[in-house]
């Protein structure tokens, strides 16, 4: 009796150590996700780009950030701060009042380029939980597909949205990603990775942008993108990209 419940056991402990080493935890993949594609370099480096004519800075000062927009019109210069949880706007160097609710507006529209530009690294902030949903194979790859959602306190205007991620099993490297949000009507997005580069040692991707043509769960939108059923309602490009070596220290 003893022998068979040595033998029960030893297969157990085996087949926990084989699943664990197929299926790791959801925090080493995003761990492994973060450290192949720049890790402490985001947190160390200072990062410029711009989007679709607008300049987005990244200071790293001390240890926190300072997230910057600057907009062109004309002879005029807009230059929105967003830092230690508050926002500052200045007009051709001028300081000028912002309404809370516009504040608010213009922050969460800064975040969210700056979250998107360094993908996977805001994926170990303090209000995100993770879930590893399984394992799925897009096209030829295989990719661990990862839910993303975020606690109320400290995930921001919009911590009721969902991200799905899938990172690939072999390169560790966000392939795709999809998200549900609430904002403006709501709806969900798929976004395809392209053009990767790595510049300094910071990996950056641009997206072909898609959609489906009605409302649906962002748990549906990869069915629907392997059966070609989405929409590409844009392409997003990070250009003139700067990551200073002098500050990643």
């Amino acid at each position: 009796m003893l022998r068979l419940i040595f033998i029960l056991i030893f297969f157990v402990a085996v087949g926990c150590k084989d699943n664990s080493a197929t299926n790791p935890a959801v925090q080493d993949i995003v761990d492994k996700s973060i450290e192949v594609s720049g890790g402490n370099l985001y947190k160390a480096c200072d990062i410029s780009f711009a989007l679709r004519g607008i300049r987005y800075e990244l200071e790293n000062v001390n240890g926190r950030k300072i997230l910057k927009r600057i907009i062109k019109k004309d002879s005029t210069i807009i230059l929105d701060i967003l830092k230690h949880n508050s926002f500052e706007r200045y007009i051709n160097g001028d300081l000028v009042n912002v309404a809370d609710s516009m504040a608010a507006k213009y922050s969460n529209s800064i975040n969210s380029v700056h979250y998107f530009a360094y993908l996977p690294y805001g994926l170990n902030d303090p209000a995100v939980n993770k879930k590893l949903l399984g394992e799925t194979q897009i096209g030829d790859g295989q990719y661990y597909k990862v839910e993303v959602t975020f606690d109320k306190k400290g995930g921001g205007e919009d911590f009721e949205d969902i991200y799905i991620y899938w990172i690939n099993k072999e390169t560790f490297k966000p392939d795709y990603l999809a998200y549900q949000f609430n904002t403006d009507g709501g709806g969900a997005r798929f976004r395809k990775a392209f053009n990767e580069r790595i510049i300094n040692g910071i990996r950056f991707v641009d997206y072909y942008n898609y959609k489906a043509s009605e409302n649906i769960s962002v748990y549906e939108l990869e069915a629907l993108f392997k059966l070609k059923k989405l929409e590409l309602l844009s392409t997003i490009r990070l250009e003139d990209i700067s990551v200073n070596p002098h500050s990643c220290n």
